[in-house]
């Protein structure tokens, strides 16, 4: 059994489109207007992610009593830190994960650093129109037992960590090349 879609709200479906399909590369798989009984309408849409999984963003315009203009960010509603909700794209391995964030830079797309978050190496970025936290990640090795048991699998973190891993590093902060 593997997830077939996740679905979000969006605030504006059209810059959606532009951010997955026109920057991230998604193709749209099904885009579609749901006729609501009680007056209004439901712009669908869903996008190809690869691997046999969509991601789907529902807009909803003039529903009596949906909001038009809610916090699609899902953590900041909640006042969480960003990272806290966010989902994840699966590379095959870390030649592909650098590829895929030097083609998202040069589509324009602000991306983090490489963080390593061992069994994963990854890098954050922020969708511009909904606010949601994405990820790109390679896992480099099976997880152990020890993985599974918090009291051996403890390492220090910050919010700082959180909010700012999508976000590239300061330019004296970057390693010499």
């Amino acid at each position: 059994m593997t997830i077939d879609h996740l679905s979000f709200a969006s605030r504006d479906l059209a810059a959606t489109r532009r951010f997955y399909e026109g920057q991230l590369g998604f193709p749209v798989l099904i885009h579609e207007w749901m006729l609501m009984q009680e007056g209004g309408r439901v712009d669908h849409m869903f996008f190809d992610c690869g691997g046999g999984c969509a991601l789907a963003f529902m807009q909803w315009i003039d529903v009596p009593g949906v909001p038009t203009d809610p916090d699609t960010s899902i953590n900041r509603g909640l006042g969480l830190p960003s990272g806290t909700f966010h989902f994840a794209f699966r590379c095959d391995d870390l030649t592909a994960l650098e590829a895929r964030r030097q083609e998202l830079i040069g589509r324009g797309v602000v991306v983090g650093e490489l963080l390593d978050l061992s069994p994963y190496r990854s890098f954050f970025f922020d969708d511009p129109v909904n606010g949601l936290r994405l990820e790109y990640t390679v896992r480099l090795q099976t997880p152990a037992a020890a993985d599974r048991d918090p009291l051996q699998r403890q390492f220090p973190a910050s919010l700082a960590l959180f909010e700012q891993a999508s976000r590239p590093a300061p330019e004296h902060e970057k390693p010499l090349s």
